[in-house]
């Protein structure tokens, strides 16, 4: 009987579980893989740094809702993927990062990058394997993506040793289970309880996260909103599974962020958080009006009452809960009594979002220079407006501008690190979008500082042909960091806040791109139609005002026990 590499076996596995997509940088503990996948329907994305084959397949999962790949090699390789597979891990995303590892029979020899790397990444991973004997190689490929996958998403560590790879087995010495997992456990009786509550109540409101959008419960949702005339608000990777443009969305459910939510959530009496944590986000819960009913629902138990009581948790998939609220209401004939019911407190919404609209616009048309963030996202913004553009935000001050102006169509199509506050995410995260979808626009709007972490990722971009487009936010220093100091010192410290002018855009030039450097906002509006049409990526440096203080580096100045809620709503 012929006998099957390690190699061989693994690539197999991996087409049986419907990978199409690797991100990785290769290395002498990972080229089994490669010597199988070159003539396999796999493809291999090489990055010019782990931590960046990570970020991609993070995108990848974000922005399809299945499970994103990454391949590192041993001890450096591995090293360097960490950050990454934490911001993954604070994130939710389902992701696979299989590592190479230094052989069984070196362990403990001083052999080449050898590191105990089980116990390193087993703290930030849903779980941790290690497979040691060749023909086991399918059953643990199975077993990563079932974990990754199942219940709450998340990232999953998978290491096969340098000889377990290059091992090779008989056909019948090897098992090849393949699991689908497709439970979306739903409470009946959760959804009674919740629809007593909604009936009860005067001022109801929804918070949807991340669990609505891996779920995949945006029609459900709409549906829902639209029946009973309930708004809501969507949170991190959840944003887009109901449109802002929708008359019952309210954008993002950030309480810093210019419309309703900061009122909403302080005077509802009714919040339904639907696949959303309680975290930083909501000053863990402070911001709540204290006097609202708190219910909760996740598949994660664990999660329920984090931070905050909840008067009513309920463990549930989101999509096939909402499917069973739509239910009731229909069976109820209630969805019309409910609507004219809170009519008024959606118009209560509706006028304090025009309101403080109305204020954060004196920054959004700002026409100053040096250009004020707020300036440069309302560009971007209203540049990219067709429903189908994705905009990468990346950095700490510039993210939060962004964040605070994005008007987002869809769900997947806008990318920032979340609750780990990782930089340079961007490049990896744009260039993983342009890949998945050629077709539509891509644009990366990233501080200064931010975009020197992977700067040479634009030689990715560059060599693979991902005509992505970079706006910089150029304030010549880390301004979080900075603006953090004043607020909470009273000074500066220059060591470690200043970076001064850099050319990023000729830099890109002499990669093989295109770069504009802006220095007045009427030049923003220009640069861009000439970068998307330039058909290479592209880099726009503005020079941007140093002075502005965002909400996020008055919440990091406030760290520490210092409450932190009378800075929201500004």
């Amino acid at each position: 009987m012929s006998e099957i590499n390690g190699g061989k076996l693994t690539v197999d596995a991996l087409i049986e579980k419907g990978v199409e997509m690797i991100f990785s940088l290769s290395g002498g503990h990972i080229f089994p893989l490669y010597d199988y996948a070159e003539n396999s329907s796999i493809e291999m994305f090489v990055t010019r740094h782990e931590q960046n084959a990570v970020f991609m397949a993070e995108a990848w999962a974000r922005m399809t809702g299945k499970t994103g790949t990454a391949l590192v090699t041993a001890g450096p390789g591995f090293g360097n993927a960490l950050t990454a597979i934490a911001n993954a891990y604070m994130a939710n995303t389902p992701l696979v990062l299989i590592s190479g590892v230094v052989g069984l029979a070196a362990s403990e020899t001083l052999d080449l990058q050898d590191m105990r790397q089980l116990p390193v990444i087993e703290p930030i991973v849903k779980k941790a394997l290690c497979c040691q004997k060749t023909e086991r190689i399918p059953e643990f490929i199975d077993m990563a993506y079932r974990n990754a996958e199942a219940g709450c998403p998340g990232p999953v560590y998978l290491e096969i040793p340098i000889d377990v790879w290059n091992g090779s087995v008989t056909a019948d010495m090897v098992k090849k289970p393949v699991t689908h997992v497709e439970s979306r456990p739903v409470d009946r009786s959760g959804a009674k309880s919740l629809m007593e509550l909604i009936e009860a109540s005067e001022r109801p409101i929804i918070l949807a996260g991340s669990g609505a959008r891996y779920a995949d419960a945006g029609e459900e949702l709409t549906e829902f909103v639209e029946k009973t005339g309930i708004p809501i608000f969507t949170a991190q990777v959840g944003r887009g599974v109901v449109s802002d443009t929708h008359p019952l969305c309210f954008e993002s459910s950030t309480v810093i962020r210019p419309g309703a939510a900061f009122d909403a959530v302080a005077t509802t009496d009714l919040i339904i958080l639907l696949g959303n944590r309680i975290s930083f986000m909501y000053a863990k819960g402070d911001v709540f009006n204290p006097e609202a009913k708190k219910v909760q629902v996740d598949i994660n138990q664990a999660e329920i009452g984090r931070n905050c009581s909840v008067d009513l948790g309920i463990v549930s998939d989101v999509k096939e809960f909402t499917a069973e609220l739509n239910r009731l209401v229909e069976e109820a004939g209630s969805g019309e009594s409910l609507e004219q019911k809170f009519s008024s407190w959606v118009e209560t919404l509706r006028e304090k979002d025009k309101e403080q609209k109305g204020i954060a616009a004196f920054n959004w048309q700002s026409d100053n220079s040096p250009i004020h963030h707020m300036r440069i996202c309302a560009e971007v913004n209203g540049y990219l407006d067709r429903e189908d553009d994705i905009v990468v935000s990346d950095g700490g001050d510039t993210q939060v501008w962004m964040s605070m102006t994005r008007t987002i169509r869809s769900p997947g199509h806008y990318l920032e690190s979340g609750l780990f506050g990782c930089l340079g995410v961007g490049l990896a995260y744009a260039n993983a979008a342009k890949l998945k979808f050629p077709e539509k626009r891509v644009c990366l709007v990233t501080g200064d500082g931010s975009i020197g972490l992977n700067f040479m990722e634009f030689e990715t971009s560059i060599r693979k042909n991902l005509p992505i487009v970079v706006v910089i936010c150029n304030d010549k220093q880390w301004g979080m960091i900075r603006h953090a100091q004043e607020v909470k010192l009273g000074r500066i410290i220059r060591e470690g806040s200043e970076i001064g002018m850099v050319d990023y855009h000729l830099a890109v030039e002499a990669l093989g791109g295109k770069g504009w450097l802006v220095e007045d906002p009427s030049g923003i509006k220009p640069a861009l139609e000439e970068a998307f049409a330039c058909g290479k990526p592209a880099c726009i440096n503005i020079v941007t005002d140093p002075e502005p203080i965002s909400p996020g580096s008055i919440a990091l100045a406030s760290m520490g026990g210092v409450d932190v809620s009378k800075f929201f709503g500004q």
